[in-house]
């Protein structure tokens, strides 16, 4: 039965998509629109080297929102990384790269995606992106091993073919098991 505590909470699904540089990106495109069919409401956050893959447009024609990058541009006063932090009720970092992971684990707060993370108080889910030597990396193992001990949430990548053409673990999750774990985040909230 819907209820209006239900209507409230559909209400509250509110998620910031951070967005790095991996050619994986292009299949966040399906993440952020299975999310909207899912009553999400959808903020993206791009990195510099994001837009290097794909054009901030694309992402706000498919979120409907304004696509934040810049953490020193201000189209409306209010929507800084405190006030982005303050919306969300995830935050959802697909592609993550080896990078990203790095500067979260170091407390590295450089652009607008890191400085929200840090001023977030709920839940971060990182589904990582690169290639199988880096993702195998000592100390990229190291920092996710760090970041889980602190609570972050990790969707594991899967083995497959890479953007390389070699076969090897590193390959971005499928999307239903990416939208499948925002949902039972969300649910769990």
């Amino acid at each position: 039965m819907y209820n209006i505590s239900m209507a409230n909470r559909l209400k509250e699904k509110n998620i910031i998509v951070g967005i790095t540089g991996s050619i994986a990106i292009y299949k966040t495109c399906d993440i952020v629109r299975k999310l909207l069919k899912n009553n999400w409401n959808v903020k993206v956050i791009m990195t510099e080297s994001s837009k290097k893959f794909i054009n901030p447009l694309t992402f706000e024609t498919l979120s409907k929102n304004q696509v934040y990058s810049d953490m020193f541009e201000k189209k409306v006063y209010e929507e800084d990384h405190i006030a982005l932090a303050d919306f969300a009720k995830i935050i959802l970092i697909c592609p993550a790269t080896a990078n990203i992971i790095g500067k979260i684990a170091s407390g590295i707060c450089d652009d607008l995606l890191t400085t929200t993370i840090f001023a977030f108080k709920g839940p971060v889910i990182f589904a990582p992106a690169m290639n199988e030597n880096m993702w195998l990396n000592k100390i990229v193992q190291e920092n996710v091993k760090k970041l889980k001990r602190y609570g972050y949430y990790f969707i594991e990548p899967e083995e497959g073919e890479l953007a390389s053409g070699k076969k090897g673990k590193g390959r971005l999750a499928k999307i239903e098991k990416i939208i499948d774990f925002v949902e039972e985040t969300y649910n769990n909230l």
